[in-house]
């Protein structure tokens, strides 16, 4: 192998090794890996959304944008807002706009426990049991009445979910749907 290809072997290698390492540091960091929905979650989380949902829609830890991209197309009228902390998630995702951008959808490199809710129509979230616990009282303080919560896995306690799937795969994943209900009222 001449100079040259061993530079760029190890040039690569040395991407390759930052981008492993940036995800481990970034989940040990955040307590959550950038992990990508399967096919027949996203399809049951947007099947959920009414064709005709508007306002502002929040994406909580995008990860590759794999939910991020088809949210924008199944929402055409709403302004989605894709959080995204990990760098090289989000580097991927910033590549993928590039080849195939989206007018209504917006990439955030940035803590999402940091973002307002206050105008979102719509939250979707494919986070930990412990960010769930961490964010419903933010979702019960902030979120306006008739919001959406759609989230995979992971329900928010002491919430009542309007409808729950079941999906029929291994791990019989539940999808959540919550709608915020009027402040006077319990959760």
């Amino acid at each position: 192998m001449s100079a040259t290809g061993t530079l760029l072997f190890l040039l690569l290698w040395a991407v390759l090794l930052a981008g492993a390492l940036s995800i481990v540091v970034s989940t040990l960091r955040t307590g959550a890996p950038p992990m990508p929905s399967p096919p027949r979650v996203r399809r049951a989380l947007l099947a959920m959304l009414p064709r005709d949902l508007t306002g502002t829609v929040l994406e909580l830890g995008a990860g590759w944008g794999d939910l991020a991209f088809p949210l924008a197309d199944r929402c055409p009228q709403a302004r989605v807002i894709a959080y995204e902390r990990s760098w090289l998630p989000f580097l991927f995702m910033r590549l993928r706009m590039r080849f195939f951008p989206r007018a209504n959808l917006t990439l955030r490199r940035q803590d999402f426990f940091r973002a307002s809710f206050q105008d979102a129509s719509c939250v979707l979230c494919y986070l930990s049991r412990g960010h769930m616990t961490r964010l419903a009282p933010r979702f019960a303080a902030e979120l306006p009445e008739g919001a959406l919560i759609l989230s995979h896995t992971f329900s928010l306690r002491g919430w009542t979910p309007a409808r729950t799937v079941r999906l029929d795969d291994l791990y019989r994943t539940p999808v959540y749907l919550y709608v915020v209900p009027p402040r006077e009222q319990a959760r």
